[in-house]
């Protein structure tokens, strides 16, 4: 099973320490079906590999290389001490993994094979069936959850969020922590805030959440892709505000932390 399955990763993080439990090793698929104004992998979204320049322009390297699973967990394999040690695993990130989902899915089985702890990164964008065909193998999912307003979500990441809502109120009693993007003027506004916190108190498993700052960590990449960064000149959020968010939430039971 494991050599019929090739698919495009453009990363293997090392000693991951924010991407689920433990120390971990962070996969990232190519290919992401979103395009959020903020991303800070804006390599991840193309499901191609690309070229993109480096060394002040005067060169091109190729982001993003087809491997198979039995490479990848190669990979994994290496870090196996950590895992035992720190309670870590894998996650798969991306991009969206789900968007290549039968090589996501052969991963997860070598994984659960040798009893490596899963972790899914996602933005929840795809079909129940594809989603229901792997959740058994995943023990995490960090689900990204950005705006309620589907007419904003739509302006912001180019997709709607019906179907992201719907997965989420059906995958309800797995393990799943709240990825927040806090992004000043756009995602923490209080009526956005508002409909969030209106939202998931209706779902009665979900008590983690975890408040991503925007950061400005990826801008350099949008000058490699010779792309457009429309969010240029946005700040990070204050001190002041990440505090508020967190007072928020917590006043309303849920664990939340900055970061994740």
């Amino acid at each position: 099973m494991e050599t019929q399955s090739k698919g495009v990763i453009f990363d293997i993080k090392k000693y991951a320490l924010h991407d689920g439990p433990g120390i971990r090793t962070t996969v990232f698929l190519k290919g992401c079906p979103l395009n959020c104004w903020w991303c800070h992998n804006p390599e991840g979204q193309n499901p191609e590999p690309e070229r993109i320049w480096s060394n002040q322009n005067t060169q091109k390297e190729i982001i993003g290389r087809e491997v198979s699973v039995e490479e990848v967990i190669a990979e994994i394999e290496k870090d196996l001490i950590f895992y035992d040690e720190s309670g870590g695993g894998v996650t798969f990130s991306g991009g969206e993994p789900l968007m290549q989902h039968d090589f996501l899915d052969h991963l997860l089985t070598a994984c659960q094979t040798r009893e490596l702890s899963t972790t899914l990164d996602t933005c929840g964008y795809s079909s129940w069936e594809i989603i229901e065909k792997i959740k058994d193998k995943v023990d995490l999912f960090l689900y990204d959850l950005k705006m309620i307003d589907d007419k904003n979500h739509q302006k912001y990441t180019g997709v709607s969020v019906l179907p992201i809502l719907s997965n989420l109120k059906r995958l309800e009693g797995e393990n799943i922590i709240i990825r927040f993007p806090v992004i000043p003027g756009i995602t923490d506004t209080e009526e956005n805030v508002n409909q969030l916190v209106d939202w998931l108190s209706k779902l009665e498993t979900i008590k983690e959440i975890n408040l991503l700052p925007f950061h400005k960590i990826g801008y350099s990449k949008y000058l490699k892709l010779n792309r457009e960064n429309v969010l240029l000149d946005l700040n990070p959020p204050s001190p002041e505000r990440l505090n508020q968010l967190l007072d928020t939430f917590r006043g309303l039971g849920f664990i939340t932390k900055l970061g994740g």
